[in-house]
């Protein structure tokens, strides 16, 4: 199958069904998350090895990129929503992702406390 590279390393093939999306690590993204954004990123076109740093290395020059990317809450939300759990998306290490994890259900609990 023909596959076009898109932003940090996530492919969409250019033929197949529609929810065969996945990135070059064999993880597929959820069928109704929205990727068209990925065409406008400043890291396309980088090497997606900055963005997924060994244990303990560095994530400034991952981030400095992703910093005045026009996509960047695009590219983080992704990451929530398709539970990423590794890399930097959006300028966010996996550890500041789960931070609004937890304050997003933390919120949620909540207002289900208020609702209900």
């Amino acid at each position: 199958m023909d596959t076009q590279a898109l932003c940090n390393g996530f492919r969409q093939p250019s033929e197949g069904p529609g929810d065969g999306r996945q990135n070059k690590m064999g993880i597929f993204a959820k069928p109704d998350l929205d990727i068209d954004w990925q065409e406008y990123s400043n890291c396309l076109g980088v090497d997606p090895d900055l963005f997924f740093p060994e244990r303990g290395a560095s994530t400034r020059e991952a981030k400095d990129v992703c910093r005045a990317c026009v996509v960047r809450t695009d590219c983080l939300e992704f990451a929530l929503q398709n539970g990423e759990k590794f890399g930097i998306w959006g300028g966010m290490s996996e550890r500041e992702r789960r931070r609004i994890r937890r304050q997003r259900a933390l919120e949620r609990a909540t207002a289900a406390a208020q609702a209900g």
